[in-house]
């Protein structure tokens, strides 16, 4: 990547690797260590929020320039010389054990959480960009299995050919969904292909034969996308994940050059929204963190099995 935007990153505390990955702390990493305050994940899925290693292999490089992103946008370059999967997961744990250093000496933090924040037991392939571009993802993965970590996999939707020959998957696979039609999508998710909504209804049509957890996530921004539940409950049914996640956009990073506060809708909003999907689609609202403006949708006994099988993969 380009030196001043490597400069950028690493002043909002990225940290890269190889020029094209990075990883950074989470906030709940940090509200886990210091307070005992775990990530909504936690709660909904059973993860250890201070053992997750939040990172992504393309931090710079998408399919989309989405309004409400908080990356750096505008300055991709094309990358060929990409790093081993296993040097990329390694260098992140390094990474990330110094970016945690200077929690050893606090007295907020347990010295048990601190040793075991030091080696993940899970890793989110998200933070920014979009994961499907690196060409050796499924090895990513592999890496991480070896290790014993789970992974959370997010993705735009935008690559389904990479997704169909995905070997291994991840424990769990995330697949933004932030827009009810092919307008909104257009002008809120800015695609950089004319084929973006296309392939993203492919992923959907895909999704119900991938052998791993699914989820859809509706991105919510005020103003653009809250409402046209029916029309975000066909593409739910196509896709037949096991979970749904409306959750609120929040306002922070570059987004902030391109949204205003106003755009971050209230956890009762997404409350709301949730509620009427769930009422459609005939789930429950299994779960909800206002903190962190999310709901959780679902059949009933799903989240009970998620639960005993958390930690595997």
């Amino acid at each position: 990547m380009r030196e001043d935007i490597e400069r950028i990153l690493e002043k909002q505390q990225y940290r890269t690797c190889g020029g094209h990955a990075a990883v950074k702390l989470c906030h709940w990493m940090r509200q886990s260590l210091l307070r005992q305050r775990c990530c909504y994940k936690e709660e909904f899925y059973g993860i250890s929020s201070h053992r997750c290693l939040q990172m992504t292999p393309v931090v710079n490089q998408c399919t989309q320039s989405c309004l409400f992103c908080w990356r750096v946008q505008g300055s991709e370059l094309e990358t060929s010389d990409w790093m081993d999967p296993e040097e990329i997961i390694e260098a992140c744990i390094c990474q990330q054990r110094l970016l945690i250093s200077g929690f050893k000496g606090d007295t907020r933090c347990s010295p048990r959480m601190y040793e075991e924040a030091r080696n993940p037991n899970q890793v989110a392939i998200s933070l920014a960009g979009e994961p499907t571009m690196y060409p050796h993802l499924g090895g990513l993965i592999d890496v991480c299995r070896r290790k014993g970590m789970t992974t959370f996999l997010v993705t735009n939707g935008t690559n389904p050919k990479v997704l169909e020959k995905l070997n291994p998957l991840p424990t769990q696979l995330y697949v933004t969904v932030a827009a009810p039609n092919e307008e909104i999508y257009r002008r809120l998710c800015i695609p950089r292909a004319s084929c973006g909504w296309s392939d993203l209804r492919r992923t959907l049509e895909l999704l119900p034969s991938l052998a791993t957890r699914t989820v859809i996530r509706h991105t919510l921004v005020q103003g653009w996308n809250i409402g046209w539940e029916r029309e975000y409950a066909e593409l739910d049914r196509i896709a037949d994940p096991l979970f749904i996640e409306p959750k609120g956009y929040v306002f922070v990073g570059d987004s902030r050059k391109r949204m205003t506060i106003a755009n971050m809708p209230s956890h009762a909003s997404v409350r709301e929204f949730g509620s009427k999907l769930g009422e459609i689609l005939g789930l429950d609202v299994l779960n909800e963190r206002s903190d962190s403006r999310v709901v959780l949708l679902g059949e009933n006994d799903t989240q009970t099995s998620v639960f005993k099988n958390a930690g595997s993969d």
